[in-house]
């Protein structure tokens, strides 16, 4: 049988518990495809990417892959003795197996072997898919790229941060050439260059690419069609209670057209529904005051009515029956009004703004050595600032700075009395992981005020994920729940590092809109393309070693 050169699916199915995750999933990327998945937060991207490379089994259904299949880990696990070498020689070392493979088969061709012939084209066929011979010109560009290159071979993984991590694993991965990608998230934690350079190279790859995104520029740069891995929702059937997925062609923006284009069909027809049992429950009341009389009899009405009162009532009778068995069948047959999305519901009241004045925070020659410089930045009510530049340049310790969470040196650093500052990290973490988000929720805010403002009221967290543990949600719906615990008890001053990332398609645009009306100041420090697109705030541009200065 010849090679597998594509990702196939049969009716994969999976539960976790009583918790659907997937159900009845069919889908195929041919090689030479890139894939999007989407869904919302929890919707099982990355159960399904697990299930595809073989790491978790499916609780019914099929799947075929290609044999050398490679996956990159939406966050990278840190390894307390694996070192950066260690990690980039396991990467590579099939190659250099598929090298040795090739010298091998060829000496056997060379001695006239029985099979040699067969072995060498094997060999041969393999090394060229896995561009063998390129491998040490590709080590340089793709660490130089991803923002590796200079860390020592002998640190342990364990001591490099989470993006590093993942760029060190995204490294590995290009570097050995699989048959076939799963990438879970694959542009967080990368810069303009580090996203521009993934994108050629998934571009060119020769082999199926199936991955799962919030990066809604990447998608409408890389995708050739996308999945959509929400239960699919029809106007039969808007809870979607339904199996398998929908299938979009083309990239992000395309996504959009038609998903706004089938809930305007779906909108209008429920509406069309709604009107026509008004008219019809219109027509069954006015018949049913045609039968009563109310007027005054004329002498000869007498025959009338007996002639002409049971002919009339009959017609009037037939019609409120019709009427009512099309009520009854249009009641029965009608679709449901298109389900409201989980959506970003803004601020809670009791918002208390501090009074104008002098700014909220001011830094003057603030340094953190070997990371940042900031020579002079106002943070004031009315402030929406967006910071960006590449990996390294600061943006995260800048937040830090400003959040408290990292001591400066020198200069001047001084928060407004009375502050409150939320800072929205990377990378969260709970104190109680086992924990479920409204026990979270209510240990942060106390059982009055949770009360008050219940956590489903902030439009962040699903009714069905409020009581799980909060390590079995997803990193997306973990987001989430960091989210919340700040927005319960607004800052006056917010910052938030990379906040599209892991969240869903639909929630990062709401977001995104609400930060515009925050009544406080609002510091973000993003990657995020689509994001800085829409931008309509100040931008810093942070250079690596470049002391940073707000305009005047």
């Amino acid at each position: 049988m010849g090679r597998l050169d594509h990702i196939r699916l049969d009716g994969v199915s999976r539960r976790y518990g009583d918790r659907r995750v997937l159900t009845d999933v069919s889908l195929v990327v041919p090689t030479g495809a890139r894939t999007g998945l989407i869904g919302e937060n929890g919707a099982g991207k990355s159960t399904l990417l697990r299930i595809i490379a073989g790491i978790d089994e499916p609780d019914g259904g099929t799947v075929a892959v290609p044999r050398r299949i490679g996956i990159l880990w939406q966050e990278v696990p840190r390894s307390a003795s694996t070192t950066v070498g260690c990690l980039l020689d396991a990467a590579t070392d099939e190659i250099r197996a598929l090298e040795r493979e090739l010298a091998a088969a060829a000496e056997a061709l060379a001695d006239g072997a029985d099979g040699a012939d067969a072995r060498y084209a094997t060999a041969l066929d393999a090394a060229e898919r896995a561009e063998v011979w390129s491998l040490d010109a590709r080590l340089d560009v793709v660490l130089g790229t991803l923002g590796v290159a200079d860390l020592g071979r002998s640190l342990l993984v364990s001591e490099v941060s989470g993006g590093q991590r993942s760029r060190l694993a995204l490294a590995g991965l290009l570097l050995a050439r699989p048959d076939a990608l799963l990438l879970d998230e694959p542009t967080n934690h990368l810069d303009d260059a580090a996203v521009a350079f993934l994108r050629d190279e998934l571009v060119a790859w020769r082999g199926p690419v199936l991955f799962a995104s919030h990066d809604r520029a990447f998608l409408d740069e890389v995708a050739t069609g996308l999945v959509d891995l929400d239960p699919v929702r029809t106007p039969t059937d808007p809870r979607g209670t339904g199996a398998g997925v929908a299938s979009f062609g083309g990239g992000f923006s395309d996504y959009l057209s038609v998903k706004a284009a089938e809930r305007e069909r779906w909108q209008r027809r429920f509406a069309e529904e709604e009107q026509r049992l008004r008219d019809l429950r219109a027509t069954v009341a006015g018949a049913g005051e045609a039968l009563r009389f109310d007027g005054v009899r004329r002498d000869n009405d007498t025959f009338n009515v007996g002639f002409k009162g049971g002919t009339v009532e009959r017609q009037v009778s037939r019609r409120i029956g019709n009427a009512e068995r099309r009520i009854e069948h249009l009641e029965t047959e009608r679709v449901e009004a298109p389900p409201s999305p989980l959506t970003f519901a803004g601020i809670p009241a009791g918002f208390g703004a501090l009074p104008d004045g002098e700014p909220l925070v001011t830094a003057r020659d603030v340094g953190v050595p070997g990371r940042l410089h900031v020579d002079r930045l106002d943070v004031r009510p009315e402030t929406r600032l967006l910071v960006t530049g590449p990996n390294g340049a600061g943006k995260s310790t800048l937040l830090a700075l400003l959040a408290g969470t990292v001591a400066p040196r020198g200069g001047r650093l001084v928060r407004r009395k009375g502050l409150r500052i939320g800072l929205l990290e990377q990378d969260v973490r709970f104190a109680d992981p086992a924990a479920s988000p409204r026990a979270a929720y209510a240990s942060v805010l106390g059982e009055e005020r949770a009360a008050r403002i219940p956590l489903d009221s902030l439009g962040l967290v699903g009714s069905l994920d409020l009581d799980r543990p909060i390590a079995r949600l997803s990193i997306g719906q973990q987001r989430r729940v960091a989210l919340a615990l700040i927005l319960a008890r607004p800052p006056h001053v917010f910052l938030l590092d990379e906040p599209t990332n892991h969240l869903s398609l639909s929630l990062a645009t709401d977001l995104e809109d609400a930060l515009g009306a925050y009544p406080g100041a609002v510091v973000i420090a993003s990657h995020d393309r689509w994001l800085r697109r829409r931008w309509m705030g100040e931008e810093i541009v942070i250079a690596p070693g470049e002391p940073l200065r707000q305009a005047v």
